[in-house]
Formats: structure tokens, sequence, C-alpha cells
């Protein structure tokens, strides 16, 4: 691997967050290296919803959603047995999928001049008083001055998450979808939460007519049916018919749905005088919000801006940005992790579909709640 034995900047992982820090660090002058363990572009287990806050990040990034081919999304339609009640969104949300999203952050990181390595995973990382110490899998280790963590959701050995107190039972899913004609005119402009026993799914158009179903489901649902894809489709459907017709005569797109076990929901890392200055922890490496919020990509770019805007200010001294970073997600981490409890209950999908029917503003205010402030946006996006 090229790059030499020594580092100043190290990010660990290419999605939202590491590719945005690369984006910003190397666009100041920053010599950059970022390791990322996929050898090629690929599909992540998301929601690909893009609120307002994301939109923001990603214009000042350099990334055209126009001319990647993202959907416009401007109503929210909860849906819940038989029923479904739709209120317009306070902005117009875009679609569009990880793997085209992620490479395009990435193609901008190297024409800013970060290096960046695939087919890279680091084994470990360990640190002494000023260095970290990279074990890789591929290559002779390395040493950096400063470590931009952003694995996402997977731990790397010696800077492990505790993430003691989350929603660790849960399932994600994720499939790509050719709808009909009918259904993707019927989708056209919608994001649509389907709550379910067991969990809740997200549907809505991305690009080139491509429709993403996201979901979550718990352990024990999983468990009860056979731990089989067909027949946790078959139980949402039987109990919410809107889907049924959703996905008549739909063609699936990859061989088998994406997946990934123990989601941390309701993850906010704490900041502990332990760890080492020059350890920035970005992305789901810094919180996880449950998805139905919609804030997920939002949260992993200001992660990665915040980080990127405090290094050039103040180096090493990581622990600014994450009582910074907690400060700023914190409260929303919250309340969407108060929210998913509630509706993994009988009681508490009915209680919510209700209250959103009889007073639609609910789901407005549940949006404005969980999102990134202009606050912390504009401090994430403010030269240093």
């Amino acid at each position: 691997m090229s790059g030499g034995w020594h580092e100043e900047i190290v990010i660990v992982g290419g999605g939202l967050a590491g590719a945005s820090a690369a984006c910003i660090l190397a666009e100041a002058g920053r010599p950059v290296l970022l390791l990322e363990r996929d050898a090629q572009p690929r599909h992540k287990v998301c929601g690909e919803f893009l609120s307002i806050e994301a939109q923001t990040y990603l214009s000042r990034l350099g990334i055209d959603l126009d001319g990647l081919g993202a959907s416009r999304i401007s109503r929210l339609r909860l849906v819940r047995k038989r029923g479904a009640t739709e209120v317009s969104l306070p902005f117009v949300a875009r679609g569009l999928s990880r793997k085209v999203l992620d490479e395009a952050l990435l193609v901008q990181a190297r024409s800013r001049g970060a290096r960046i390595v695939r087919n890279e995973p680091v084994r470990s990382i360990s640190f002494d008083r000023t260095t970290a110490r990279f074990a890789l899998a591929a290559s002779r280790p390395i040493q950096a001055d400063t470590v931009f963590l952003a694995s996402g959701k997977h731990d790397v050995r010696g800077v492990k998450r505790p993430t003691a107190n989350t929603m660790g039972d849960l399932i994600g899913f994720k499939l790509h979808y050719r709808l009909a004609k009918s259904q993707q005119r019927a989708l056209q402009g919608c994001v649509e939460v389907i709550l379910f026993s067991g969990g809740y799914a997200g549907l809505q158009m991305i690009e080139k007519d491509i429709a993403n179903l996201c979901l979550v489901v718990s352990r024990q649902r999983f468990d009860e049916l056979g731990r089989r894809w067909d027949a946790l489709i078959a139980h949402m459907a039987d109990e919410c018919p809107p889907l049924t017709e959703r996905l008549q005569d739909a063609q699936p797109l990859f061989p088998r749905p994406l997946s990934i076990f123990q989601i941390p929901y309701g993850f906010l890392h704490a900041p502990d005088a332990r760890e080492p200055q020059g350890l920035y922890r970005l992305g789901d490496q810094v919180g996880v919000i449950p998805s139905f919020t919609g804030e997920g990509m939002s949260i992993a770019l200001h992660s990665g801006c915040l980080a990127a805007a405090t290094y050039l200010s103040h180096g090493t001294a990581s622990s600014i940005f994450h009582h910074r970073v907690r400060s700023d997600i914190g409260r929303s981490i919250r309340l969407a992790s108060a929210l998913n409890r509630t509706v993994r209950h009988e009681a508490g999908r009915h209680a919510v579909f209700h209250v959103s029917r009889i007073w639609p503003d609910a789901m407005r205010h549940v949006t404005s709640l969980t999102r990134v402030q202009e606050a912390a946006v504009a401090r994430a996006l403010a030269p240093p």
C-alpha cells in the first residue's frame, strides 16, 4: 500500500461520515488517507432518505443530486393495517441509493486530494500517548497522529463502542424492487412508513424508478416466522394489505435481501477522558438513531463535517468534537428511541396512528424534533 509508514490523518471507512470528512480535510490541504474495507461500491442496509439537512451537506460537498437521478419526496404516508394517513413534509426530501451516493462522495474526496485505498480492512487500532497504530489485513502496519473512525455499525478491535442499554434485538433488511408502473405512480413523491407487529418498514422511490423497501423487525418475531424472508414479507402483507398492492408484480432486484443484525438503536457516545485525544468517532460510531425518523444519513454527514471542522480548528482535541456532536444529536436520538419503543407494542402503534390521523401535524412535529437543527448545521459547515 502506498502512503508511507506514518500518516497525519487516517480515516477508517468510506461511507457518508468518512467520505464527507475526507472531502473537507483534503480541500483544506491536509494529507488524508482513507481506508475502505470493500473492494467495490456496494449496497448497504439503509432507508436512503435524504432530509433537508443531508441535502445541505451534500450541496456543500459538491454532490449533484439531480445529476445522480435522486427522487423527490414531499409527502409522508403512515400505514397501519388497512388504514393510511398522509401529511406534507416540511421540506422536499430526496431518495438515492447508498451505493450511488457513497461512491459519489469518495470520487469527490479523491478529486480534492484524499488518498482512497479499497479492499483494506482494519483489524485493530491501538494507541500510545501520541500515536495510533493500525494492524491491516492486507498490508504492513501504519501509524497516524489522528484517527477518524467511521466504520459504521461494525466495531474495530481496540476501539469498540460500549453499546449497553441499546435496543440490540432488532434485525434490519433491505431490498430494491422494480414496481409495476401503476404502483410507481402511486408511490411517486411519497415515503410510506408501514407499522406491523414486530417492526416497521419504509418504502420510497430512489433513482432510476427503483423502490427501496427497508425494514426492521424484532429477533423474536423473525424467529417465530421461521427466520425466512418470504414468511416475513407475507406476514407484513397479510397485516397491511396496502403493502400487498405495492408489491404486486414487483421485481426484486437483489438475489436476496441485505441484512444486518443487532442494530444498536439509541446508542449515543459518551465522551470519555480515558479515550485518546486524536480519536474522532463518526457516524454510527458516535450515535445510532432509529431509522423511521429519516435522519440517519443526515447525522452521518453532520458528524463527518463537524469532525473535520473541529480538527481544522483544534487538531487532535477530539473531546471538543465529541461534546459538540453529542449536544447536537442527543435529543433527536433520545426522542426517536422513545418513539421506537412505543411502536414496538400494539397499543403504541394504535396510539401513534390514531394521533396522526386526527392530528396530522403531529407527524410534522416529529420530523422537526428529530432533525439536526440549523445552528448545528451552520457550525459544522463554518470555515475554520
